[in-house]
């Protein structure tokens, strides 16, 4: 299969998902205290590039698709889409991985549930909210999908070292 297109079927496939797990888990994936299972789908970057569009257009959707207001949407993606690229760059070292969407969104997202949604708890309470969220997610479930995703690296990683 052509790479250019490989990569295109990667990252639309891990955008679906990251829509369809924001859905189905709707109920905890937005307002003030955020629990989202799609992002342990964060730690794909280690395995692929690829992610790192399909995350960010996965959120974009599952935020437009949620309801979420126009600066979350913009600005939510946005983080999504950093953290991800960032996690690329830093996946030579598996533990790493996790570390920018936890920071990231926990930084963006308590921003924009403080500033855009007017959400009256203190910034610093609202932030620890998503931290704990994204923790849960990502170095919870995040990292045992990446261990479980080890076994078939070979037909979604496009690295060589992997």
């Amino acid at each position: 299969m052509n790479k250019k297109v490989n990569y295109v079927v990667k990252a639309g496939v891990i955008a679906a998902i990251y829509v369809v797990l924001v859905m189905i888990f709707s109920f905890s994936s937005f307002g003030p205290i955020q629990f989202r299972v799609a992002e342990a789908m964060t730690i794909l970057p280690f395995f692929t590039g690829a992610a790192v569009p399909g995350l960010f257009v996965g959120c974009l959707v599952a935020n437009f698709l949620g309801g979420a207001i126009i600066w979350d949407t913009i600005f939510g993606s946005l983080a999504t889409l950093a953290a991800a690229y960032l996690s690329y760059k830093l996946s030579k070292k598996e533990w790493l991985v996790p570390i920018p969407p936890i920071l990231i969104n926990t930084v963006v997202v308590g921003f924009v549930l403080k500033y855009a949604y007017g959400i009256p708890d203190g910034l610093l309470v609202l932030m620890g909210g998503v931290f704990m969220g994204e923790v849960v997610s990502v170095l919870g479930f995040g990292m045992i999908l990446l261990n479980a995703l080890k076994p078939v690296r070979k037909f979604i990683s496009d690295k060589e070292r992997v």
